[in-house]
């Protein structure tokens, strides 16, 4: 079998280890379809997937350009800084997670008050910003939303609370499920005073926020499939020890179920929340 020798080596395969040609970020994976999108497609359509309609999250400054009027309004209480009354530490220092948040966001907690227009229609509004440690409820967060709320109440003019939030801040443990009770008073005397108010909720809204001020607006409204909830849903059939439904939690279960007043689109929210403003006003 001589003539079955290999009078030469194969050739070795290099494998070029360059970067890919194609750029990073340039497509992106729907969570709903999990279909591929074009990324500059999907920044068109405001995170919206164009095949599913499935809604990507965005954040607080974002949220602000779609709803608000102008493009740079007016910000407020921006000088309130986090504390750390408790010296907590987990794997981390509470500060240390403070502080590589705020490098992160750009942001000094988890919230951004603003003034402006909807539609030519004055608001003072709030803006959870769920990158900021999940949006958590602290002490600033809660401090901040009160001080919208008396803002709003001084002004005469709505209140609207876009939340994003995985609930109270454990690191700052009682300090943080106070301000349940402090931002439900200070609601409690805007309606009282027949000043409107309309809670936004988007994926996901959880935990003590849910449980205070997302759920006490005139008008609760929520993008579509939108977690919301106190309990997860793992932990509540661990509790039970049954299956939930289909789609528990989520804004359309929660419509369906008297939770809510309306289930809207981003690329309808402005005009809904305003036409709602025209008529609470």
């Amino acid at each position: 079998m001589a003539w079955f020798r290999k009078s030469k080596k194969p050739r070795e395969v290099v494998k070029e280890r360059g970067r890919s040609s194609v750029p990073e970020g340039l497509w992106v994976r729907c969570g709903g379809c999990r279909e591929i999108i074009y990324a500059k497609e999907l920044k068109h359509n405001q995170q919206i997937c164009p095949k599913c309609g499935y809604h990507f999250r965005i954040g607080a400054r974002e949220r602000i350009a779609l709803l608000i009027d102008e493009q740079s309004p007016r910000e407020l209480f921006n000088d309130i800084e986090p504390d750390d009354p408790l010296e907590f530490r987990d794997s981390k220092t509470y500060r240390a997670r403070l502080e590589e948040s705020q490098k992160r966001t750009g942001e000094r907690d988890a919230v951004v008050v603003i003034e402006g227009h909807v539609e030519e229609k004055p608001v003072v509004m709030a803006v959870l910003v769920y990158s900021f440690m999940g949006g958590s409820m602290g002490s600033v967060v809660g401090e901040k939303i009160t001080l919208a709320a008396e803002r709003a109440l001084a002004r005469r003019v709505p209140l609207l609370i876009v939340s994003a939030s995985g609930g109270a801040r454990m690191q700052e443990g009682v300090l943080s499920l106070m301000q349940m009770a402090k931002i439900s008073s200070a609601l409690a005397r805007l309606r009282e005073s027949g000043v409107p108010y309309l809670s936004i909720l988007t994926d996901p809204t959880t935990g003590g926020v849910t449980a205070s001020f997302a759920m006490l607006g005139d008008l609760n409204i929520a993008e579509p499939g939108a977690l919301i909830g106190f309990a997860g849903p793992r932990v509540i059939e661990q509790t039970i020890r049954e299956s939930l439904p289909e789609g528990f939690q989520r804004s359309e279960f929660l419509l369906e179920h008297g939770f809510l007043d309306l289930v809207v689109a981003r690329g309808e929210l402005k005009e809904t929340v305003s036409r709602c403003l025209g008529h609470l006003s």
